[in-house]
């Protein structure tokens, strides 16, 4: 089995122009205005409205279309800027950004899909709330992203007689592949760079945990009742239907745990370790110690692929389309948002004024269920990472004055950035990941839009609990 090598193809070949050096230019966010995001735009509305409308288009071409929105994006951004500017833009989403998303995010797929748990269970509802609470507790261990790989196929194999699985999905990508991820920085991308900047470890976990319990709880019962429902639509009151296993669980693939554990010590060795070497590539410097976790993270996947046997993999159903088609869409709205991100972090002097200054009031205190509602909405369509990293500068951008005086600002700009990250497909990264892995297994998942609405019926009443609750 190879690792499909057209995931790194169009990154590099975009570097491959870096000969030319035409004129530069300053790319300043105070400068910039909103027509920047028109092909970030054009990108998001690609993804919702051309499964609905140009269905067949999308599925043989969507490659194109995003090659063709981040192209607007180059050439405009050539014309205004300049060559070397806009390679070294270019080249910064990439080398710094996408290529070590897509390496933690091909290591896990890859490993996690080693792992096989085989068991002739059908699934009920208290036993799904079971599967979901394991993988939330997970997540906040070896990240949304390694627990949702992880407990996707176990749990769409549990559920395989069910006629409707469809809201099982979406709320496996609420509580696993954001939730979850709220109890440590190992959990999720935002809190991971909190850790960097100096909040403590264990400040996240003590004033994390109320909100996590409180809100996968809220999850879990609105989650049993929908999923009883269907259940006793489709088997009655009382089922003879077989719910326990007549054979005990099959664990296969048991090295690929060991290669996940691996995967979870080089992004710790890469948070931790300190060094002064950099390698710097058009403008953009490469850390030594990020360096080695990706080249690590690259070694893993493919001992993962020589090691794991055949048979394994395809009891899993395995295949490359879902990461081919994450790397895809990612290379795109990782270049695209360029401009968006820079936008923001201009702060009050950029195009995005109304939302940043909306935050604190006339004596510049900070409105904390404001800074929750703001870095949530926006980390539900913007890269969660850099999103948080934006309040957190506008708050204090002091880990110790956050953590003290300022606790509550933090704990809203957390819990923003983390909790709706799960209000689209793209608010995080295993979002898309888990949705392609649910359409491969026949399960016909909603369009951007379907998904939003269950999102928002759904999630919106329990984030207003939480504002109530925390914040006023």
């Amino acid at each position: 089995m190879r690792i499909p090598f057209k995931l790194f193809c169009v990154p590099f070949s975009l570097l491959l122009v870096s000969s030319f050096d035409l004129y530069a230019s300053e790319f300043n966010g105070e400068q910039l205005s909103l027509v920047w995001a028109v092909p970030f735009i054009g990108i998001l509305l690609s993804i919702a409205l051309c499964p609905l409308f140009l269905a067949r288009l999308w599925h043989y071409h969507y490659g194109k279309i995003i090659i063709f929105w981040t192209t607007l994006f180059i050439v405009a951004a050539i014309y205004s800027f300049g060559m070397q500017t806009t390679l070294n833009l270019t080249a910064h989403a990439i080398l710094e950004e996408y290529i070590p998303f897509i390496v933690l995010l091909l290591a896990l797929f890859t490993v996690s899909g080693g792992v096989l748990i085989k068991s002739d269970m059908i699934s009920t509802p208290k036993l799904n709330v079971v599967l979901l609470a394991i993988g939330t507790i997970l997540a906040s261990i070896m990240g949304t992203t390694g627990a949702a790989m992880l407990m996707i196929r176990p749990l769409i194999r549990a559920n395989r007689y069910r006629n409707q699985s469809v809201h099982i999905i979406i709320f496996f990508i609420f509580l696993v592949a954001n939730i979850g991820g709220g109890l440590t920085p190992l959990g999720d991308p935002p809190l991971f760079i909190g850790f960097l900047k100096g909040v403590d470890f264990f400040w996240t976990v003590k004033h994390m945990f109320c909100p996590v319990l409180l809100t996968t709880i809220l999850l879990l019962i609105i989650f049993y009742i929908i999923d009883s429902y269907y259940f006793r639509q489709q088997y009655g009151q009382s089922s003879n239907i077989k719910t326990k296993p007549t054979q005990p669980f099959k664990l296969y693939g048991i090295t690929n745990i060991f290669l996940l554990v691996a995967i979870i010590i080089c992004v710790l060795m890469s948070g931790i370790w300190q060094s002064s070497i950099t390698f710097t590539i058009l403008a953009t410097s490469i850390a030594l110690p990020d360096l080695v976790r990706d080249l690590l993270l690259l070694i893993i996947t493919v001992t993962s692929v020589m090691i794991t046997p055949k048979q394994v993999r395809a009891g899993n159903e395995f295949n490359w389309d879902p990461i081919i088609e994450v790397g895809k869409l990612f290379i795109g709205i990782f270049i695209t948002i360029v401009p968006v991100l820079t936008i923001l972090r201009a702060g009050s002097n950029g195009a995005l004024a109304a939302i940043v200054t909306l935050v604190n009031n006339d004596h510049l205190q900070p409105i904390n269920s404001l800074y929750f509602w703001f870095a949530g909405l926006l980390s539900g369509f913007l890269d969660n990472a850099p999103t948080y990293l934006v309040f957190f500068n506008l708050a204090s951008g002091d880990a110790m004055t956050l953590m003290t005086t300022m606790a509550k600002t933090l704990l809203a700009i957390s819990m923003g950035s983390v909790f709706m990250g799960a209000l689209s497909y793209i608010g995080n990264a295993p979002n898309f990941m888990v949705k392609s892995i649910a359409t491969q297994q026949q399960i016909n998942m909603p369009s951007f839009f379907g998904y939003m609405k269950w999102s928002i019926s759904i999630l919106i009443p329990v984030f207003i609990i939480n504002n109530l609750i925390f914040f006023l």
